[in-house]
């Protein structure tokens, strides 16, 4: 059984019951508004809504963050289970987990992303998917950067042919050329500064615009009843 393809719960190994009270934040939200795009995953996504980026070109889309550090596949998938995506029909939902599954193969890792894109689309027929790639990791070349690549390439091939499911690649310019990664773009060679962020999630935004304002003129030409 391919552990990172079982929805489970996060252990509270800290005892304060943090995840989880997140968890049920979002299920709040998901009553109270009404999002055009929910950005979905991990720690990549989570410290994207502390940035500059977030605030100038992604809240204005009318965007929700259900995000949380340290969360892998099986975790994203047991809050999807239990109701992150109900009560609300978002335009886009934007998911970045995987890296985090450090342990896992690159195909174990790459199949529990498709089972998450599988339930999101179970959930949310008529929803687009952006899948931005997982990006490269660590100060020096690694084996984690090669694993990560390896399952960008594989989700790649997976959702070839799926309605509404698009791959981004977001980490042009991360690399340097001798190899290395600035703490300019990723302050712990994981997560992003506010130029890394401007830089890295400028083509999700393009996207993102693009796709909402195609849904717009769906609308306007749709019939009124």
């Amino acid at each position: 059984m391919n552990a990172c393809a079982v929805a489970t719960q996060r252990k509270d190994v800290d005892g304060d019951n943090r995840w989880l009270s997140i968890h049920r934040r979002f299920l709040l939200e998901c009553q109270e508004k009404d999002p055009d795009v929910i950005f979905l995953g991990d720690c990549i996504l989570e410290t994207l809504q502390d940035t500059e980026t977030w605030h100038n070109y992604f809240a204005p889309l009318h965007c929700l963050n259900f995000s949380i550090r340290d969360d892998r596949t099986e975790n994203v998938l047991w809050r999807i289970e239990n109701g992150e995506l109900d009560n609300v029909k978002p335009k886009i939902v934007v998911l970045h987990v995987g890296t985090n599954n450090i342990e896992n193969k690159a195909e174990d890792t790459a199949n529990g992303i498709f089972e998450v894109v599988q339930r999101i689309r179970e959930k949310l027929p008529d929803t687009y998917i952006v899948l931005p790639s997982l990006l490269p990791r660590g100060h020096q070349p690694n084996e984690l950067r090669d694993k990560n690549a390896e399952i960008n390439k594989l989700i790649k091939e997976k959702v070839i042919g799926l309605n509404r499911v698009q791959t981004v690649s977001i980490d042009k310019g991360l690399i340097q050329a001798d190899g290395t990664i600035s703490h300019h773009d990723m302050f712990d060679y994981k997560n992003l500064t506010n130029t890394g962020a401007k830089k890295i999630f400028e083509p999700i935004h393009d996207l993102l615009s693009q796709i909402l304002n195609e849904n717009e003129k769906e609308r306007d030409l749709t019939p009124s009843e």
